[in-house]
C-alpha cells in the first residue's frame, strides 16, 4: 500500500481495523500522534511506560501485562522517536514469543527511521525477527526521514493482503491516490545510488555525539546517546520543582520547555507529549553550529534555576 506519507498509512490501518473501546498498546516514549489517531477512531490507548533504565524499550514482561481479550494492536517504533530507542534481534523475538500467546494481537512496526542508525549497528525490521508473525505484522516506511523528503508526502507499508486491500479501500474512498511525481520520485530515491543516505547517516552521528557531549556538561540535565533518529530526549527530573529567575515554578516538564523556550530562545518539545516524563526533547536535523548556539544557551537557562 502507497499512501500521503506513513501518518495516513497508520490511519488507514487502523480505520480498516479498530472498533469502539478496542485497544491499541503505545510503549513510551511514543510518536505524538499515535495515541490521537487511535482516540479518533474509537480506539483506547494503553501506554506502557518504558524508563531509560531499560534503553527505552519495551519488555516482555512489560508487554504481556499490557494485553487484554481487547487488545487489537501492538505499536513499535524503530529507531524510536522521540528516544532513538532500537531493538536488536533477540529483543524482537522475546516480544513475539509473547504475541505468540495472544493471537488476536497485530502488530504495527514503524521503520520510518530505519537507515538512521549510529555506532555500526544494523537494522532488524519485526517482520524478519518474528517472520511467524507476519500475517499479523503491517511493515510501515517511507522516504521522510531517511532521504529527507518530508514534503513530497510518500509513505508506504508491507502487510497481510486481507488487511492492506481494506487500507485501499478506505484510501480509494478519501484522498484517491498519491501524488504521480511524488511516487516517481520516491522510486528514484529508492532505487538510486544510496550514497547521499549513507552521507546523511554519517552527519547526523556527528551531530549526535556533540549534542551528547555538551547536554552531559549541563549540570541538572541527562541524556542517554540515542543509538538513531534524530532527535536528543533529555532528561530534567533535577530541575522540577525548582525556580526561574522570574521566581516562576518549573512543576513540569512543560513548564521547563516553555522556559526554555521564552528564557532560552531554544525549541523543544516535553516528554509529556510522548507520554513519558519528566524529559524534553530537541531535533538535531540541523547544523552544528545552530546544535552548538542551542546547547549553550539551554546552558545559560538551566544555569539561571534556582
Amino acid at each position: 500500500v502507497v499512501a500521503n506519507g506513513a501518518k495516513q498509512i497508520i490511519f488507514n490501518a487502523l480505520m480498516a481495523t479498530l472498533e469502539s473501546g478496542d485497544e491499541a498498546v503505545l510503549p513510551a516514549p511514543y510518536f505524538v500522534s499515535y495515541p490521537e489517531m487511535v482516540k479518533l477512531l474509537g480506539g483506547r490507548p494503553v501506554v506502557i511506560e518504558c524508563p531509560e533504565t531499560s534503553g527505552f524499550r519495551l519488555t516482555p514482561e512489560l508487554l504481556e501485562k499490557a494485553i487484554t481479550p481487547r487488545t487489537k494492536w501492538l505499536f513499535l517504533n524503530m529507531p524510536g522517536n522521540p528516544s532513538g530507542a532500537i531493538y536488536s534481534q533477540s529483543d524482537l523475538r522475546a516480544l513475539g514469543a509473547v504475541l505468540a500467546r495472544h493471537p488476536q494481537v497485530l502488530v504495527l512496526s514503524d521503520e520510518i527511521y530505519e537507515h538512521i542508525l549510529f555506532d555500526g549497528r544494523d537494522f532488524v525490521s519485526f517482520g524478519k525477527a518474528c517472520p511467524e508473525l507476519r500475517d499479523r505484522t503491517l511493515i510501515v516506511n517511507g522516504v521522510s526521514k531517511s532521504y529527507a523528503m518530508t514534503g513530497w508526502r510518500v509513505g508506504y507499508a508491507a502487510g497481510p493482503a486481507p488487511l492492506t486491500r481494506a487500507m485501499a479501500i478506505i484510501q480509494s474512498q478519501s484522498c484517491t491516490s498519491v501524488c504521480s511525481i511524488a511516487q516517481a520520485a520516491t522510486v528514484a530515491a529508492l532505487n538510486g545510488p544510496q550514497d547521499e543516505v549513507a552521507r546523511f547517516r554519517q552527519a547526523f552521528e556527528a551531530r549526535r555525539d556533540l549534542v551528547v557531549d555538551g547536554i552531559r556538561r549541563i549540570n541538572g540535565l541527562t541524556l542517554s546517546p540515542p543509538e538513531g533518529a534524530f532527535y536528543a530526549y533529555i532528561g530534567c527530573a533535577s530541575l522540577i520543582g525548582r525556580r526561574t529567575p522570574k521566581g516562576v515554578v518549573l512543576e513540569d516538564d512543560t513548564a521547563v520547555a516553555n522556559y526554555l523556550l521564552n528564557e532560552g530562545r531554544v525549541a523543544s518539545v516535553p516528554g509529556a507529549a510522548y507520554g513519558l516524563s519528566p524529559y524534553f526533547r530537541i531535533s538535531t536535523a540541523t547544523g552544528e553550529e545552530v546544535l552548538t548556539e542551542a546547547i549553550a544557551r539551554i546552558n545559560a537557562a538551566v544555569a539561571q534555576v534556582e
